[in-house]
């Protein structure tokens, strides 16, 4: 969805149809079920404020199997015009990092949407807390298949490592 920055009335814009922006959402296993964004503009700056709701297909890190995930993030995000670019260097302050901006007088919502929905994804997804994942002896998926493999003892040449971690923690 597309917004003409000039074209934001003064009220400012409410979204709340999923369908609007479901090409942020158009990939297989990415759905979007509920939306409620405002768009307000303060001359040349753009707020975009609200949330949305979403599921995601991941995979889980451990045993490798799909699994959907709800995806809820809150929006306040600030945006600016572009800034042209210069050869000089500019320190940024504490607010210039809660900025993002937008080029042109178009802002693309969907794409918005997609990157803060990104942002919000785990970096090891779990399709539960107490997944067992794979053994590591035969490879079998203990979520679905009782293992009674024996477990290897470390490589007695790695025995020195093994209190490293507990010695070097406050």
């Amino acid at each position: 969805m597309l917004i003409t920055i000039s074209e934001i009335p003064d009220e400012g814009l409410t979204v709340e149809t999923p369908a609007a922006l479901a090409p942020a959402f158009g990939e297989g296993g990415w759905e979007l079920k509920a939306v409620a964004i405002q768009v307000g503009r303060h001359g040349a700056e753009v707020e975009v404020s609200g949330g949305f709701e979403g599921t995601v297909s991941l995979v889980c890190s451990r045993c490798l199997e799909p699994f959907p995930f709800r995806v809820a993030p809150e929006l306040a995000v600030r945006l600016l015009p572009k800034p042209s670019l210069r050869a000089e260097e500019v320190e940024l302050s504490g607010d210039d990092l809660e900025v993002d901006f937008y080029d042109g007088d178009l802002l693309d919502l969907a794409a918005l949407l997609r990157a803060e929905t990104l942002l919000a994804l785990p970096m090891k997804p779990l399709c539960r807390e107490e997944c067992r994942g794979f053994c590591p002896v035969c490879g079998g998926n203990r979520n679905q298949v009782p293992c009674a493999c024996e477990v290897r003892p470390a490589d007695p040449r790695l025995a020195v490592l093994q209190g490293f971690a507990a010695k070097r923690s406050p």
